[in-house]
């Protein structure tokens, strides 16, 4: 029987998310001969409009290497405290039954949603009010549990990473200090991964509260031991152990959406003053979002789009994709977003970088430290 398929993107946008729109046209259509539409702006489409687009095969020629999203996405459009103007001022409403109401007007069968912590939590609360709905897992910060990795991740750590390669030389020869910060939110996976291959000689992240004497002292002993420069590699949402996080604008400012970012420029004005070395910053921000997707989240993204598929064909609603392995599963969309996946603190990954002699702001490590393989 014919079906109609709605597929939306919601959150920040990632790469891979075009690949993950067109696995999911091209298997409705190819192998089902379902119709296809996109819904625009993520669940801002739903609320208001609703705002779509018909996806055909002509729709998603070309688009696989492609960054961002043709469909368009949005990060503020929570239906369930959605900012609304009244009375010359932003307030937050309940406009999920508008959402509802939208949806079956489109004759829909399904709705695949692609998004993040924020986005699925959303799909699953729709999904408890009726609405047939799929998940797909998306965002470079990679904090989504239950799956072993979302799509978008590994590009990210591959931009960030040559990031590193390029900032070593003029670090080196200019003998300063980098501090590099990186995106993650209120997980350290992207700087970790990035600063163990990238050589940093220090790593901040959130699940390890840092102290800046410390981070000072390994910088001390590497121009000790002749290393006149350092890598400092600081997730934006690393906190210091007295638990100060730097944020750019407060949740209550911002409509319930808190945004980080400053934490780098914070920690270059202290590690100037106590080691007396120069200190340059770079902050990487949407760099890390934007772009083509490296091959192994083409395949991901592509793999999950045919899987929710899948799903859709097997009545499986109300779940998410998610690789386990080398094998895709698929679980509750609840599970999924109950909790943040997030670094281990006395994990292997952890445990490698500190034995590397990585700085991870917490304790002093090998007395070699700062001496680079």
């Amino acid at each position: 029987m014919t079906k109609t398929i709605a597929i939306l993107t919601g959150g920040g946008d990632c790469p891979g998310l075009n690949a993950v729109i067109r696995g999911v046209v091209r298997s409705s259509i190819l192998q089902h001969g379902w119709r296809v539409i996109g819904i625009r702006d993520g669940f801002d489409g739903l609320v208001n409009g609703p705002d779509v687009v018909d996806l055909d095969l002509n729709a998603v020629r070309g688009i696989l290497p492609r960054g961002g999203t043709i469909l368009g996405t949005s990060n503020r459009g929570n239906p369930f405290a959605y900012p609304v103007e009244r009375n010359g001022s932003m307030v937050l409403e309940d406009v999920s039954e508008r959402v509802l109401e939208n949806f079956k007007t489109l004759g829909a069968d399904a709705l695949i949603v692609v998004g993040g912590d924020g986005s699925l939590k959303i799909a699953g609360q729709f999904g408890q009010m009726g609405m047939p709905v799929v998940g797909v897992p998306k965002t470079i910060d990679n904090d989504l549990s239950s799956t072993d990795v979302t799509f978008g991740f590994t590009t990210a750590v591959e931009i960030v990473t040559e990031a590193l390669d390029r900032l070593h030389s003029t670090a080196e020869s200019h003998h300063r200090v980098m501090v590099v910060e990186v995106m993650g939110r209120d997980a350290g996976w992207i700087a970790l991964h990035a600063g163990i291959a990238g050589s940093a000689d220090v790593i901040l992240i959130p699940e390890i509260p840092f102290q800046v004497e410390e981070v000072c002292d390994a910088i001390r002993r590497r121009r000790e031991t002749g290393s006149r420069f350092s890598i400092v590699v600081v997730a934006e949402g690393a906190k210091s152990a007295s638990g100060e996080k730097v944020v750019q604008v407060g949740a209550k400012e911002n409509l319930g959406v808190e945004r980080l970012g400053g934490i780098a420029h914070s920690l270059a004005r202290k590690i100037e003053a106590c080691s007396g070395m120069e200190v340059r910053v770079v902050v990487l921000g949407h760099v890390q979002r934007g772009g083509t997707p490296c091959a192994f989240d083409r395949i991901l993204s592509s793999r999950f789009g045919v899987k929710a598929v899948e799903l859709v064909a097997d009545g499986a609603f109300n779940r998410m994709v998610a690789l386990r392995g080398s094998v895709l599963v698929a679980v509750p969309i609840a599970e999924a977003v109950g909790q943040l996946n997030l670094v281990d603190s006395a994990g292997e990954l952890v445990r490698t970088a500190e034995s590397l002699g990585i700085m991870l702001g917490r304790q002093k490590v090998l007395d070699a430290v700062g001496l680079k393989q």
